[in-house]
């Protein structure tokens, strides 16, 4: 396979007897808002017998074409034009459909908004733009994956990115190792649901896939198909949906869903033929001949399954290979599926075979549920601090088994999220008991227990986050405040934890260190008790360590932003990055001068301040930060060697700040809230490789020294500081070692290893025994977290009808669904 270049896309076209579609398709491409540089257009030549090939490469030369010795269907033309293409990320056109100009450059820009967006839907209306081909995926719960309202008027309602269970291929992006890492597409598909089977698999194995409507095409619906049989596309779609979830559901989900397919599936082939299934009993004598006429449409089911017993040898190997890998639970996919109560064919012996095997089976029960409520005191959008951010990654992390909603109390900007995200105002009680009462289970951080009767009074299982221990930064925080002022702040700050410390079923923390912090304020507070520590002697289902993490991979750049482009800091400069924000209980001071005196000798060194200003709104500037620049012009290096952000980098642009430093820093002063804390700044340093100099004193401190990732200084020395920082920047052979030993480290940080206790927590969430045992919560008769699933709707008339006619919008269009409705009008009569 050719090797992969950063930033290119990789459009794969199919041709298969379609080839004035295909050369308008590939003139349509020449015309993207997109850099040509940056485009790689591969044709397939799926064997159409014709002169496809030589009018493709004389209309199109700029284009890699491939010619297939056979026709290997839409999946295999597919899978062989990935094996010669070259970009970082791969698309896929129908050759009979046209892309908006900004069709491949809105998708990227998707991409780049989140590392775990491993595929992305593109919006798609018919050729003309007047009707909806795709604006979303939904499934029945027999497998068949449909596209709601096609081919029907575009919705009025704003049409907005969210996660999906699958793109259509007509129109769609994946990240070219993603492709690689689930192998493509199924090449026994040949074609139809095959982009269902693939958007499945991937969402299995954790990454998302995103509909992003920007990335806009039009499409000739199923142009490819009015040659053939309605009976063989009839056979596909059957025999496909079997492949799709034999292969893809989870083994419980499986042994109760699978026989309830299998069993419709015959009944659907029965109605389809206008058959009597009773002919062949004794007592309704008959016609007793050894032959008798089916037609096609009957036999497209019967020969459906037959042929995945035909393949029920690899498709069990394949079935092996994804559950074993799977992250993802089949009740938490669920959301994606949409209306999974549609019949899809109609006729009445066929309803009344639907029904009864529905309420036999329950196979439309919604899957239970727990429902996780993640609070967060900061905005969340695109510039996100510490708490934001780990609120964020808690709830992608839960929402993988679990209907998560997340709240931030200081508003929230659209995104992007495979969760809820709202925003309940302080004071708004109402609101947030309404949330309340839907969760089974609450994890927060912060002020939310204090400003929330709601919380405050609620009997669910309550998750504290308390890996800021906010007592001991207002030791800080309010030392200029005056005594009052000061006494007040702690004070409160200590109240405000006592309270979450005593009514908390399950406590977070940061590290060991704060873990035997809190043990002990647990202690005072009479948590560490016999109830407790009978079944749990060593106490880590009432406080474990979930420290800070790391996004799995560290992205490659995606523009410049400091080297070269801030006036001041030289492409070639050597760049020590203070990542995060500025407050008063740091140190900066004696970085700027150790700086100002490195400069002396080495006048390529430059350091950058990334965040002045907090992204929450109640966060002031702080003092230190107007000292910080009065000190850098004071020594003259404002400007020329010391740089400060005015505000703040957004959250999915800090991997640029990260990749152009050579080396990372903090300094602090040593007090009890340094040797408590934990420098989330640290752990930028870590993803993104970089050797670091720090103070002594904080957890990270000890981290450094222990594995080598750079230097660890006394506070306030101004010489050891200047001495580290220019052993760090300026020896290779030292630089490479702790890039070495980062490298190694780093791994242990990623946020599906570190956020493990919270997910295996509320996977079996329960309240605490001695808070049961005191009757501060009530267990109603259990002490786990209650379950619930909703009772099944039987759906009549017209609503009925809606579903019924969803699978022939999608392989019919509209002239199928108006002669199934003129057909259920002729039974109303």
């Amino acid at each position: 396979m050719p090797k992969k270049q950063t930033g290119v896309v990789s459009v794969v076209l199919v041709n298969f007897r379609g080839t004035d579609d295909t050369i308008e398709a590939i003139r349509q491409l020449g015309q993207l808002d997109w850099p040509s540089s940056r485009l790689e257009i591969v044709v397939v030549e799926n064997a159409s017998g014709d002169d496809s090939a030589q009018r493709i490469r004389a209309a199109a030369p700029h284009v890699v074409l491939i010619e297939s010795k056979e026709n290997l269907g839409f999946a295999g033309g597919c899978n062989l034009g990935v094996k010669s293409a070259s970009g970082e990320f791969l698309a896929f056109l129908n050759n009979d459909a046209k892309p908006d100009a900004s069709w491949v450059r809105a998708a990227v820009n998707r991409f780049e908004k989140d590392p775990m967006i491993g595929a992305v839907a593109s919006r798609v209306l018919d050729w003309d733009g007047k009707l909806v081909d795709y604006i979303g995926s939904a499934m029945t719960w027999f497998g068949q994956g449909y596209k709601p309202l096609t081919a029907q008027p575009i919705p009025s309602e704003p049409d907005v990115a969210r996660d999906v269970l699958f793109g259509t291929g007509s129109a769609m992006f994946v990240r070219t190792s993603v492709y690689e890492a689930l192998g493509g597409f199924d090449e026994r598909f040949f074609m139809f649901f095959e982009d269902v089977d693939f958007g499945w698999r991937l969402n299995l194995l954790g990454w998302r896939f995103s509909y992003e409507p920007a990335s806009l095409a039009y499409h000739k619906h199923h142009a490819s198909m009015t040659s053939f049989g309605a009976f063989k596309e009839t056979y596909l779609l059957e025999r496909n949906a079997l492949f799709a979830q034999y292969k893809n559901l989870g083994d419980a989900a499986l042994a109760k869903i699978f026989p309830a397919t299998l069993a419709l599936t015959v009944r659907r082939a029965v109605a389809r033929g206008n058959l009597d299934s009773t002919s062949l009993d004794l007592r309704k004598g008959g016609d007793n001949g050894p032959s008798e006429e089916v037609a096609r449409q009957t036999l497209a089911g019967v020969y459906a399954i037959d042929q995945f017993v035909e393949n029920l040898p690899s498709l069990t190997t394949s079935r092996e290979g994804i559950q074993a890998t799977r992250v993802v639970a089949d009740n938490s996919l669920w959301r994606f599926f949409g209306e999974t109560d549609a019949p899809s064919y109609h006729s009445e012996h066929y309803l009344e075979g639907y029904e009864k095997i529905v309420t036999a089976f329950g196979v439309t029960d919604s899957p239970i549920l727990t429902h996780v409520l993640v609070i967060t005191g900061d905005p969340i959008g695109a510039k996100m601090a510490g708490p934001a951010i780990r609120a964020w990654n808690m709830a992608e992390a839960l929402a993988r088994d679990n209907e998560v909603t997340l709240v931030s109390l200081a508003g929230v900007e659209p995104v992007s999220a495979p969760f809820n995200v709202v925003y309940i105002k302080p004071g708004d009680d109402r609101g947030m008991g309404k949330l309340e009462q839907q969760a089974d289970v609450i994890v927060f951080q912060g002020l939310a227990m204090a400003l929330f009767d709601s919380l405050r009074n609620s009997n669910k299982i309550i998750v504290a986050d308390v890996y800021d221990p906010m007592h001991l930064e207002q030791l800080e925080q309010g030392r200029e405040q005056g005594p009052e002022q000061w006494n007040r702040q702690v004070s409160d700050a200590t109240n405000v934890l006592n309270e979450q410390l005593t009514r908390g079923d399950f406590f977070l923390c940061a590290s060991e260190r704060q873990r035997h912090f809190y043990l002990g304020q647990l202690a005072a507070l009479g948590r560490i008790n016999p109830a407790n520590y009978a079944s749990d002697p060593d106490l880590s289902h009432l406080i474990d360590v979930v420290p800070f993490g790391l996004n799995e991979v560290f992205p490659p750049a995606t523009k410049p932003v400091l080297k070269g482009v801030l006036p001041g800091i030289g492409a070639d400069d050597k760049l020590l990055l203070w990542s995060g924000g500025l407050y008063n209980w740091f140190d900066p001071e004696t970085l700027i001068r150790a700086v100002a005196r490195l400069s002396e000798t080495h006048d390529n060194v430059r350091l950058y301040f990334q965040g002045t200003k907090h992204p929450h709104p109640g966060v002031p500037e702080m003092g230190i930060v107007a000292e910080s620049r009065a000190l850098a012009a004071e020594l003259g290096v404002l400007d020329t060697a010391v740089f400060f952000n005015t505000s703040w980098v957004d959250y999915a642009e800090r991997h640029n700040y990260l990749s152009e430093a050579d080396a990372g820093v903090s300094t602090h002063f040593e007090h009890v809230e340094t040797t408590f804390s934990f420098r989330t700044r640290i752990l930028d340093y870590l993803w993104a490789g970089l050797p670091m100099v720090v103070t002594h004193g904080d957890h990270f401190a000890s981290l450094v020294e222990e594995e080598n990732l750079g230097l660890v200084v006394p506070p306030k020395d101004v010489d050891a500081l200047a001495d580290a920082l220019q052993k760090v920047l300026f020896d290779a052979d030292f630089a490479a070692v702790a890039r070495a030993n980062i490298d190694r480290v780093r791994a242990e940080y990623g946020w599906k290893t570190v956020l493990a206790p919270l997910v295996n927590f509320v996977a079996d969430a329960r309240h605490a025994p001695d808070l049961i045992l005191s009757g501060v919560v009530s267990s109603g008769g259990s002490r786990k977290v209650p379950r619930r699933a909703p009772a099944r709707r039987k759906m009549h008339g017209f609503r009925h009808d809606v579903g019924l006619f969803v699978h022939y919008l999608r392989a019919g269009g509209p002239r199928a669904v108006a002669k199934k409705i003129r057909s259920r009008l002729g039974h109303m009569r």
